[in-house]
């Protein structure tokens, strides 16, 4: 039976533009029901033009908190009493918790992902790492790679929008962290069979492989992928994008994204609750509806 709303229900919230698609109140409505605790999670379209008047009518509701979403991350930046370490390196933020009348935000996606590969039994720490695409999932990954001590990063991103991004995240590594970071051209063929000979892993964080580019793969079809290489996919819809089909039929450890989604979820549900996420229960309610 679905929780019921009370006097006291608190609430929490997603802002984006569009947003409906979104399996996060699913997710942390899962939790609250599993859990018994007197908490809603609802979606609002709030497109940039709305933000403002948005944060501020959940200020004065006096919200938990709330996650944020595209195209509102960066944007919502000034409206925010703090940005934790992890946003301030994203210059973005996708979860934002209330403590005592302030609004602090942070990014729980990158930890999302570390979390992830810990638990297919992948630290990162010390190790060297190719990266493919500086979107907003790329640069999560990125910067929290570099909080988390991983010892080189080659980043890789095409000629487009995001290529300043990309090179204003590794300046930002190699400024704030211990990392060595490096940037590179996508269509760098010799540059991207180098790095990933020297590297333990390789994500992608590129759209190839999603939507419109479902049959799409980042790598050259000719690039070979070693056996010890592990290989992670930020996508988790589908479950196997091409890469990871290759990934596992060359024999390494291949994973999607849906682990990343889970643990971004459940580090932002113990910063609203103080309590841990019930990962079997959201993870078998996700799983249903795929």
């Amino acid at each position: 039976m679905p929780q019921r709303i009370t006097g006291h229900t608190e609430l929490i919230g997603l802002i984006a533009d569009p947003i409906r698609h979104s399996k996060s109140p699913m997710m942390h409505n899962t939790a609250f029901e599993a859990l018994g605790l007197d908490y809603v999670y609802l979606v609002f379209e709030v497109d940039l033009p709305r933000l403002p008047a948005a944060v501020a009518g959940l200020r004065a509701l006096g919200v938990r908190g709330f996650n944020v979403s595209m195209p509102l991350k960066s944007a919502i930046l000034p409206l925010l009493d703090e940005v934790l370490p992890a946003g301030q390196l994203c210059q973005a933020v996708n979860t934002v918790v209330n403590v005592d009348g302030r609004f602090i935000g942070t990014s729980t996606d990158g930890e999302g992902f570390l979390t992830a590969c810990r638990a297919e039994g992948v630290e990162l720490r010390g190790k060297t790492v190719t990266l493919l695409g500086a979107g907003g999932a790329g640069t999560s990954v990125a910067m929290q790679a570099g909080l988390e001590g991983v010892r080189e990063l080659y980043v890789f991103n095409r000629a487009d929008r995001f290529w300043t991004r990309a090179q204003e995240n590794v300046d930002r590594l190699n400024r704030r962290t211990d990392c060595r970071a490096q940037v590179f051209p996508l269509e760098d063929r010799a540059a991207l069979e180098a790095c990933l000979a020297r590297s333990q892993v390789l994500v992608n964080a590129t759209s190839a492989g999603f939507g419109a580019q479902q049959g799409a793969c980042a790598l050259p079809e000719d690039l070979p992928l070693r056996r010890d290489l592990v290989v992670a996919d930020v996508i988790y819809d589908p479950a196997e994008t091409p890469l990871l089909a290759r990934a596992r039929a060359a024999g390494c450890l291949a994973m999607n994204g849906l682990g990343m989604m889970l643990y971004q979820g459940a580090a932002a549900f113990r910063l609203w609750t103080g309590r841990d996420m019930p990962m079997e229960a959201v993870r078998a309610a996700l799983e249903a509806t795929a």
